[in-house]
């Protein structure tokens, strides 16, 4: 990439300086993000679904919401240990496998009889979505040249961005026309769209060597390089931060804002048609200065959030400041994860899986924190915790571009 110089990239091996000149094969990252739309709309469903399917499940709404839960506890496991245990698998065959992994859960859930089956097939979604996107950066790296990876990145986060915008409102939308089965079970030809495009798409990815067997917890390793352990600092304060304010935006808007649910669902989809616009427009950032967007995005986000709390009541500069934090906090993933293809070129495939766990971890972190706070000290307290957060990711993004010169 064309922006300032990271210690790896000096150090890079020659079978990485060659991807520079290998052909883009623009339809596999195409195909990518259709899977990522899918993945994502599968992750978020139940979010739109929980009262249907609690009654029909015959448990509490809270219990089908720890479906969540356990879907994002299994990728993190998923996400330490693929790397490893994937060995010389090629990686295009990988990836066809989690795709059809994730028609089965969509197929289970829709089948569940009961709650059991149903945690399975969220269980199977996580490991889905631990694989995926571990995977993500060092396919990237592999389906365009160096130079267009933020560009690749940036359209499978389109993906991530466009199922956030419509995954809520269309399940629910379903929910109420076809039910919550027949909505789930959408997900199904999509997942299958999504493979038999991949499988033409995507080109042969053969591991030339892959990582040795051991243990899966060998990944922590990385640690020892300061540039990376700074830069997971920052990238896991940065979702922390986010997640604080972010999860108790509708309790916000409903109490204190104080509009009705369909002005909710109009905010929410504002959010999100910002946050695709940022995805498509935040790689002309990065090529100019990955370490500096990296510290000004969640900089600018702990203002919006600082001024939310003055500007709580006002409808109109609430929509105009979340509008602004959909579009920063939308395309800031997109510049982690071209830092991690820079920070670690010969080994993006366990960076990303290392990625995963920190950022999943991190908004587990920071959905808890915020909800404590919400309850004890009220929106106020709240969202200034999420900009003391934000605040702090920015420093880190700062000191991690530090370590990276004194590294090169």
């Amino acid at each position: 990439m064309p922006h300032e110089t990271t210690a790896s990239s000096t150090s890079r091996p020659q079978e990485t300086r060659g991807r520079e000149h290998h052909p883009a094969h623009w339809g596999g990252v195409f195909a990518m993000s259709l899977c990522v739309f899918a993945l994502i709309a599968s992750e978020f469903m139940p979010v739109s679904l929980l009262t249907p399917m609690a009654a029909e499940l015959r448990v509490s709404e809270g219990m089908v919401g720890q479906g969540i839960a356990i879907s994002g506890l299994f990728a993190v496991l998923t996400s330490l240990s693929v790397s490893t245990l994937a060995g010389s698998l090629n990686r295009k065959t990988l990836l066809l496998g989690l795709t059809a992994l994730m028609a089965v859960s969509g197929a289970l859930v829709a089948m569940a009889p009961g709650y059991l089956l149903f945690m399975v097939g969220r269980a199977l979604i996580g490991v889905v979505i631990g694989g995926f996107w571990s995977l993500s950066a060092a396919s990237a790296m592999r389906l365009v040249p160096a130079h267009q990876v933020a560009r690749a990145l940036a359209i499978f986060n389109g993906g991530n961005a466009l199922a956030t915008v419509l995954a809520a409102p269309l399940g629910s939308y379903l929910g109420a026309v076809v039910g919550w089965r027949a909505a789930f079970f959408c997900l199904v030809p999509l997942a299958a769209v999504a493979l038999v495009w991949q499988w033409i798409a995507l080109p042969s990815m053969t591991v030339d060597k892959p990582r040795e067997s051991g243990s899966v917890l060998a990944i922590f390793a990385a640690f020892r390089n300061r540039t990376v352990a700074w830069g997971m600092a920052a990238c896991g304060s940065f979702f922390m931060g986010q997640f604080v304010l972010f999860t108790y935006i509708r309790p916000f808007l409903e109490r204190v804002t104080r509009v009705d649910a369909a002005t909710v669902s109009l905010v929410l989809l504002v959010i999100g048609v910002a946050g695709f616009a940022g995805t498509m427009l935040i790689g002309r950032f990065l090529s100019k200065g990955l370490y500096r967007t990296l510290a000004i995005l969640p900089a600018l986000m702990a203002v919006i959030a600082a001024l939310l709390v003055p500007a709580g009541s006002w409808i109109a500069a609430v929509v105009v400041l979340l509008g602004l934090w959909g579009l920063l906090s939308t395309a800031a993933p997109v510049g982690w994860w071209s830092w991690i293809a820079e920070a670690m070129p010969h080994d993006a495939e366990g960076g990303g899986g290392l990625m995963v766990a920190v950022v999943q971890t991190s908004i587990a972190i920071g959905s808890t924190l915020g909800g404590v706070l919400f309850d004890s000290a009220g929106y106020g307290g709240t969202f200034l915790a999420s900009a003391a957060v934000l605040l702090a990711a920015g420093v880190l993004a700062f000191v991690t571009a530090r370590a990276t010169r004194r590294s090169a």
